[in-house]
Order: structure tokens, then C-alpha cells, then sequence
């Protein structure tokens, strides 16, 4: 039935192009002679013949890859979600309206070429920059109007039942496995909804996924850590089913995501933030919250540590607090496997964690 169709198309458009361009194509090359072109009303109508079984005969060579290519965008539109063929449906009209405006002047051109080969150029330049554009800034578009429904919602409420808005903060892949957002947010001290975007959901189940052992069990502790924000702690958590196609990274998808939600990243990966920080999006970093917390050591106070191996420089050993803060031993290197005395020297803290750096009271007494 498809073929059919599209043999009648090519019919019809084969007599079309045949009665309206035969006539100036025979006066052009000069077959008719004077007497003829008195009769030249019947050009038209052989022109259509001859064009509808010129074309209608050559459609059997290529009517099979039409038919071919139809089917295959069919299916394309199929299994196309239904917000992609919207919005980049909605784009496609856009842009053909703009090209019809624009295109009535070029149509008043002296030049047959650009009258009659420009508008069509225009509407299909523009017909294609508006679908690809309604189409790869769906997500925008979709939250910007389930924003406005939002804010209209919020408006007609009274202003005394007016809360102060709380943005959203997206998780990303680090913060979810790292596993200490759930007694955070058990703790109440983190307010307002977690965002879990579905491609940070993907890299997780393709970490739990891994042949590799240490990352499988990092996967699957991260998919421990959802299940428990979603079932076990009094908390608001969304899925976000969107996409940035044209983004590879995960990161990047995630920072994009929370410029168009105007929300806040919390993770823990170190790098992360200082792409955040440069893009002026709003970033909370666990390892900032944990060393905020953790118990002041200041140089000059004395610590009793257990020097566990070599440290990088010659003669330093190194040590651990029991929250797992590192303690780089000056002269440690003669005590390892030994439990002993030092004094802090300095404390270093950064956005990646803290480091202490200490000697032994040992050397200290001596000198």
C-alpha cells in the first residue's frame, strides 16, 4: 500500500513539472516552428504526459529506497519519547512560520533563480534549526514550564503561608557511593529535595555492573545507599528523567542540570568542585562538612599515634587519627609499627581532606 502511494506521488508530480515547465522548455530550444506555436495550449498537457511517464517509469529504481526510508523513520517516531517529538515538533512549526515571512520578499527577486530557489532553501534551513533546537533543549523547556505552573501555584497561595524557596540539591555518582549523604540527611541537616538524575543512576548500576570486584561492591553500595534514602529516611526524593545528548561527561551533565533547575551539586569529588566554583553553580562538598566537624588540632598539642609505614620524603613516617585524618611524622621513620608521643608542628586542610604534620616528642625532649 506504501508503494503504491508513493508511486502516485511520483506520478503526480512527474505531470506537475511536465505541465508547467514543458511549454518554456520547447520555446527554449526551439522545436516549433511558427505555425506550431500558435497551438502552443497544447503544450502543457503533453508536457504533463510526458512527465508523469518519464518519472513514473524511473520510479521503478528507486521507489523500493523510498519506501525503505519511510519505514525506518516511522519507526525512529515510534520509539522517539513523546516530550522529544513535541518540543522538536513545536520547533519545526516555529522555524517554518519564521521562514514564510522571511521568504515573501526573496520571492519579489528579478532573478528566477533566487525568487523561486530561495524560499525553498529558507524554509528548509529554518525548518531544520527550529526542530534541533526544540529538540535538544527540551529539558529546558520542560522545566521552565513546570516552573512557571509552580510559581503560578505558589502565587495564589496567601503571603503568609509563603515559605522561603529551597533549591533542589542534585547528588552526583561519589556523594551517593561515598554513603555518609543518608546520615546527613537523617541528621535533618540537609533541607529541601534530592535530585537523582537518571544518568548518574546509569553510571551507578554500570559501576555495580564491573567485572572488577572493588568497584561492583562500590557500585552496589551506592544502589544501598538510594534504597535507604528512599524507604528508610524522612527525606524528598525525585528522579530526573532527562538527558543532555550532546554532553558525554556525567559531570558535565550534572552541572549543566543544576544551571537549568538553579539547584546546588553535593558531592565529594574534589575536582567536581572546582568546576562547579568556576561555573558559578552552588556546590556543597562533603569532605568540606567533615573536616568542619572534625575535632580542632592545633601545633603545639601532643597526640599518642601508632606510626603505620614510610611516608614520601626520606625519614618521615606516616600515622592516622581514628576518623582516618593522615599524620605525616617528620623523623618517623626509625618508630613504624610503634606507638608513640608526637607534637604538632601544622595542619594542613583543604577541600580534598586534612593533613597534620607532627614529630616526636622524643627528638624534642633531646634538643
Amino acid at each position: 500500500m506504501l508503494k503504491r502511494f508513493v508511486q502516485l506521488f511520483i506520478l503526480v508530480t512527474g505531470g506537475t513539472i511536465g505541465f508547467l515547465y514543458f511549454p518554456a522548455f520547447v520555446n527554449a530550444v526551439e522545436l516549433l516552428d511558427g505555425s506550431f506555436i500558435d497551438r502552443m495550449y497544447i503544450a502543457p498537457y503533453v508536457g504533463l504526459v510526458l512527465g508523469a511517464l518519464i518519472l513514473y517509469l524511473l520510479s521503478f529504481w528507486f521507489v523500493d529506497h523510498i519506501v525503505e526510508f519511510i519505514q525506518w523513520f516511522e519507526e525512529v517516531l515510534m520509539k522517539a519519547p513523546l516530550t522529544n517529538l513535541f518540543f522538536g515538533g513545536f520547533g519545526l512549526i516555529f522555524g517554518l512560520v519564521i521562514a514564510y515571512f522571511i521568504s515573501q520578499p526573496i520571492q519579489d527577486f528579478d532573478v528566477l533563480v533566487i525568487s523561486q530557489v530561495g524560499p525553498l532553501f529558507v524554509t528548509a534551513l529554518l525548518g531544520y534549526l527550529g526542530f534541533q533546537v526544540g529538540f535538544r533543549r527540551r529539558d529546558e523547556f520542560l522545566f521552565l514550564i513546570q516552573r512557571k505552573d509552580k510559581d503560578q501555584k505558589t502565587d495564589n497561595k496567601d503571603e503568609e503561608n509563603k515559605k522561603p524557596s529551597v533549591k533542589p540539591k542534585l547528588l552526583d555518582t561519589s556523594v551517593i557511593i561515598d554513603g555518609r549523604i543518608a546520615d546527613i540527611c537523617q541528621t535533618a541537616f540537609l533541607e529541601g529535595t534530592l535530585i537523582i538524575p537518571m544518568f548518574v543512576l546509569e553510571e551507578l548500576q554500570h559501576i555495580a555492573d564491573s567485572s572488577d570486584a572493588l568497584k561492583r561492591n562500590r557500585g552496589r553500595r551506592g544502589l544501598d545507599v538510594l534504597n535507604r534514602l528512599q524507604k528508610e529516611i524522612d527525606v524528598d526524593v525525585e528522579m530526573y528523567d532527562g538527558d543532555f545528548e550532546e554532553i558525554q561527561e556525567v559531570d558535565s551533565k550534572l552541572v549543566k542540570l543544576a544551571k537549568v533547575m538553579d539547584g546546588i551539586v553535593v558531592t565529594n569529588d574534589f575536582n567536581l568542585n572546582k568546576v562547579c566554583e568556576f561555573q558559578n553553580v552552588p556546590v556543597l562538598n562533603i569532605n568540606d562538612l567533615a573536616n568542619a566537624v572534625k575535632p580542632v588540632v592545633l601545633p603545639g598539642e601532643e597526640l599518642v599515634v601508632q606510626v603505620i609505614k614510610d611516608g614520601k620524603e626520606q625519614n618521615q613516617g606516616v600515622a592516622y587519627l581514628d576518623d582516618g585524618t593522615m599524620i605525616v611524622v617528620e623523623e618517623g621513620r626509625n618508630y613504624i609499627h610503634q606507638t608513640i608521643d608526637v607534637l604538632i608542628t601544622s595542619v594542613l586542610q583543604t577541600s580534598a581532606g586534612r593533613m597534620i604534620f607532627a614529630k616526636p616528642k622524643a627528638l624534642e625532649k633531646v634538643q
